[in-house]
């Protein structure tokens, strides 16, 4: 016989309120009015002090002692109090969902599909364990493959603890107010709700070397014995908002928004701003946009769409217009917490309801033309396994602070500093002529793809250095007066990393015969080698590059053999020379083929010299001279003179 569900349930609870010790209705009336801290302390001294033989007792304890834990953020406890409260069989499917939750927030993503699948099979619709699923999935793969932010801790700011909520200030960013459970009284009253000290705003400031200082609670009015934080300021830098949580022995703790105005460099004491016109309604974590016209929040107000959700409302003087749901494209059947306003279509919030790593994850929002916003998910490491939320920027800048209680086995939230390095594309090298020596007055022309168009003046070292993008295609020309142009086409990465390339060019002059290195012939023959085809190439490259210019080949032999047979010799190398550049698509009218035999000797020029430590600048390597070196030096010179050279003949062919 099927047993109905509500007359089950009606009589688990009369069975549940015979069976209640005052201690334990203690327990209840905490948990009610949101002291969870020391909810979980009684539920935990009651859940010890039950029989095993108590089953749906045992197990109704141990799910709210789970739930006050999880509500501290003491995720281990939470763990063991879902883990027994289904052990005992205890009738709340939710039991399974929030196991998978908290393993989702442990890191351990396997444990966590386990967990919410088990829960779907009882409400196979429910958004947050699907979404809980692809966020299990998706952060071992954001693991891998983490974005250039770089993440730090920041030690100095940090205390044993809580820090959280950071909020950059001034014109410069160079003010960091923070809310924190810090306190140098040793006896100070340990909230109920968190079990750590009430917050209080603490300020740190940078110095002239850009350091930052140690974090000074102020001194204002605007901090009290109650609770403050997430602090958010209108750009003049004269008003603040901010959350402020009293204490009620008699009822539910709530959270509002109180706004507080600078004057002689102090912040007055805070009054409450009238969003809503009951107090009743809970209100926090206020965000000014930059342009002042609005103020967005948190609130868990009926007709949301679940958990929390992130509202806005306009500034009319200092009242505000009605609350405006962001929407489902923001809100969740989960948590939006933490919003941050950067400009007018970018928007900043912490959320556990969309796939993410675990707990509270940082999302960027950008609103688009239709007036719905793109989210995404602020990956690794920005985000973690743990709670990470309260981002505050440096303005335009991609660097500034968020807060999480990430590796923080009490669960405190600590300060992290993040930025994102710049990604530089640069392109460097040196002008030089076919000698090495830098061109003093050379140019390097860039055009690009992206619109580039830059003429750049090489330094007195030949040097030079322009910035590009990724992924563009470039074309650059090195030139100047008196030597030929040339040419380099240039690809840049696609890939979101810093790199340098170095493209070094070297200028022929238009004046001076080039010796065209590694131009090899079969011996004692005009047959070109396989290993010439890359010089000659080059060749082919800089006629190209230079569509106006003829020019000479000319070919020189050694002292070897008589002046007739060097002569026709050299003829033929240097015809081959020109036939291999004609079949490489160079016209025929552009090109002479010379054979000088032995007849034009080598003078050696300054870097000849630099070379063999036998030759000096100007030596002519004629037969006399050589005869006059010993065997190994001859050979050298000998080499020295068999050369393939190009000289140019013109610079207007096909001008006129």
């Amino acid at each position: 016989m099927r047993i109905n569900p509500i007359v089950y349930i009606l009589s688990a609870i009369c069975l549940l309120i015979s069976c209640q010790t005052a201690k334990l209705s203690k327990a209840e009336e905490k948990q009610r009015i949101g002291e969870y801290y020391e909810a979980a302390a009684i539920y935990r001294k009651v859940y010890t002090k039950t029989s095993p033989s108590e089953r749906f007792l045992r197990g109704y304890i141990a799910f709210r002692m789970a739930e006050c834990n999880r509500l501290v953020n003491n995720t281990p406890r939470a763990i063991s109090g879902y883990i027994n409260a289904s052990r005992y069989q205890y009738a709340d499917s939710t039991v399974n969902f929030w196991l998978g939750f908290m393993q989702h927030k442990q890191g351990v993503y396997a444990e966590a599909v386990k967990y919410y699948k088990a829960y779907l099979e009882s409400d196979p619709s429910n958004l947050r364990a699907q979404n809980g699923i692809k966020g299990a999935e998706l952060a071992l793969q954001w693991r891998k493959t983490p974005t250039r932010y770089q993440v730090t801790k920041m030690e100095k700011m940090n205390s044993r603890r809580s820090e959280f909520a950071p909020m950059l200030y001034g014109a410069d960013y160079d003010q960091l107010y923070f809310a924190s459970s810090r306190t140098k009284d040793k006896e100070a009253k340990v909230n109920a709700i968190t079990g750590q000290v009430n917050n209080n705003f603490f300020l740190v400031k940078q110095n002239e070397s850009g350091n930052w200082l140690a974090p000074e609670e102020i001194e204002d009015g605007v901090n009290t014995e109650f609770d403050e934080g997430t602090p958010s300021f209108t750009s003049d830098g004269n008003t603040m908002y901010y959350t402020y949580c009293s204490e009620d022995p008699e009822g539910p703790r709530t959270s509002e928004i109180y706004v507080s105005t600078r004057s002689n460099a102090q912040w007055g004491k805070g009054t409450r701003a009238t969003i809503v016109k009951d107090s009743v309604t809970a209100l926090g974590h206020p965000a000014v946009s930059p342009d002042g016209q609005y103020i967005y929040f948190v609130s868990d107000v009926v007709g949301g769409y679940g958990g929390k959700d992130i509202f806005r409302a306009r500034r009319i003087g200092a009242d505000f217009g009605p609350m405006e749901n962001l929407g489902p494209w923001i809100n969740t059947p989960g948590d939006e917490l933490f919003p941050y306003v950067r400009d007018s279509v970018t928007l900043y919030f912490a959320s556990d309801g969309h796939p993410g790593m675990g707990g509270l994850d940082l999302f960027k929002a950008t609103l688009d033309s239709a007036g719905g916003w793109q989210v995404e998910n602020m990956r690794y490491p920005i985000n973690s396994p743990a709670d990470d939320f309260g981002i505050t920027f440096a303005g335009k800048r991609e660097k500034g602070f968020f807060s999480s209680n990430r590796n923080d086995l009490r669960g405190s939230d600590h300060l992290y500093s993040f930025e994102l390095p710049l990604v530089t594309v640069v392109i460097e090298g040196i002008v030089s002529d076919i000698d090495e020596y830098p061109v003093e007055e050379a140019t390097v022309r860039i055009v690009g793809r992206d619109g580039l168009n830059e003429k750049v003046q090489v330094k007195r070292d030949g040097s030079y250095r322009v910035e590009l993008a990724r992924d563009v295609s470039y074309v650059m020309m090195a030139g100047a007066r008196g030597f030929l142009n040339q040419y380099f086409e240039l690809k840049t990465s696609p890939e979101e990393k810093s790199e340098t390339y170095i493209v070094d060019f070297f200028l022929s002059p238009v004046y001076t015969p080039v010796v065209v290195e590694n131009i090899f012939y079969a011996f004692d023959s005009a047959t070109l080698r396989p290993e010439s085809k890359e010089a000659l190439d080059e060749l082919i490259k800089m006629l190209n590059d230079n569509p106006n210019v003829t020019i000479e080949m000319g070919a020189h032999t050694d002292r070897m053999g008589t002046d007739t047979y060097n002569e026709s010799l050299a003829q033929r190398r240097a015809q081959s020379v020109v036939d291999y550049l004609i079949a490489g698509g160079i016209a025929p009218e552009r090109l002479e083929a010379k054979g000088y035999g032995e007849s034009v000797p080598k003078t050696i020029n300054k870097k000849m010299a630099g070379e063999w430590d036998f030759l000096h600048e100007g030596d002519v390597l004629t037969e006399d001279f050589i005869l006059a070196l010993t065997p190994e030096q001859q050979e050298v010179a000998d080499q020295i003179n068999r050369r393939t050279e190009f000289k140019v003949l013109r610079t207007n062919y096909n001008l006129y």
